[in-house]
């Protein structure tokens, strides 16, 4: 497996993560767990094989180009023969920036782009096709979404606001306990409105709500801190904040499907690329 990551171009920055390639050749099927990252990301498929994930009790083909909306619970992927994968990360909010609806209506879903946004994508597919440099692929889609961004109708004031919002929903973040509802309550009251208005506002421009995405973030942390093999999980539970061990159990395993000390014996792959 190969997986390289890009940064977007400086006038992209404040909207894109980063783009992502993925690339293998699996003579047997593949199967890993995808876990909630807070981030909304599109897929452009260009090897010969496609990957499926799993919904509605069975695996489905993934389209040509996948818009995948925030995961909010663990997700099983396979892939198995060639697979070339090259996507594009958003930041929790920049997703906003692009899309005309709702944003938690695509939550624990893969939709096919073309039908979110039309033709358009489907030319841009064929020529990430035609053009087999990752750095012309890349000028592509930076191409396209420029073209998306300076078309956008919708005030990008709110989703400026959002952004923020989400700034200080995670610099409320400490190694203490803290209760949920009074950390937010501390983030509406500095924006200068209701804890009610926070929640409408997150949600509809991010697919979280405000409680949604500070557990995603915190869960986001203690796989960083696990992935550096440097302290106990008893440690790095208080670290990310959680009240106790079995606090910290019970959200890991409500993103993972697994316990903390399974998921590092587990040798899952596919997350490890994404932890932030």
């Amino acid at each position: 497996m190969n997986f390289l990551q890009f940064a977007p171009s400086a006038i992209l920055r404040p909207y894109v993560k980063q783009y992502f390639f993925f690339q293998s050749n699996l003579e047997r099927a593949f199967e890993d767990i995808v876990f909630p990252s807070g981030d909304m990301e599109v897929i452009f498929n260009l090897g010969d094989d496609t990957w499926e994930t799993f919904g509605e009790n069975r695996f489905r083909k993934t389209p040509p180009v996948e818009l995948w909306g925030q995961i909010t619970r663990p997700l099983a992927i396979r892939l198995a023969g060639q697979q070339t994968l090259l996507g594009i990360k958003f930041f929790t909010h920049s997703a906003a920036y692009f899309f005309d609806e709702g944003l938690n209506e695509f939550n624990n879903r893969v939709y096919d782009l073309h039908e979110v946004l039309g033709h358009s994508v489907k030319i841009l597919h064929s020529r990430l096709l035609e053009a087999r440099e990752t750095k012309a692929r890349i000028t592509l889609i930076e191409q396209f979404l420029l073209k998306r961004l300076l078309r956008r109708n919708k005030k990008t004031t709110t989703i400026d606001r959002v952004g923020s919002m989400l700034n200080s929903i995670e610099n409320t973040e400490t190694k203490h306990p803290v209760s949920v509802e009074h950390s937010l309550g501390l983030v509406a009251s500095q924006h200068g409105i209701t804890p009610r208005y926070l929640h409408k506002l997150v949600q509809q421009h991010t697919g979280l709500s405000p409680r949604e995405f500070k557990k995603i973030r915190r869960f986001q942390s203690s796989l960083r801190l696990i992935a550096a093999h440097k302290q106990p999980l008893t440690t790095i539970a208080h670290e990310c904040g959680y009240f106790d061990q079995s606090h910290f159990i019970r959200d890991f395993k409500s993103f993972t499907g697994l316990t903390p000390s399974a998921y590092v014996e587990s040798g899952l792959l596919i997350n490890k690329f994404f932890i932030d």
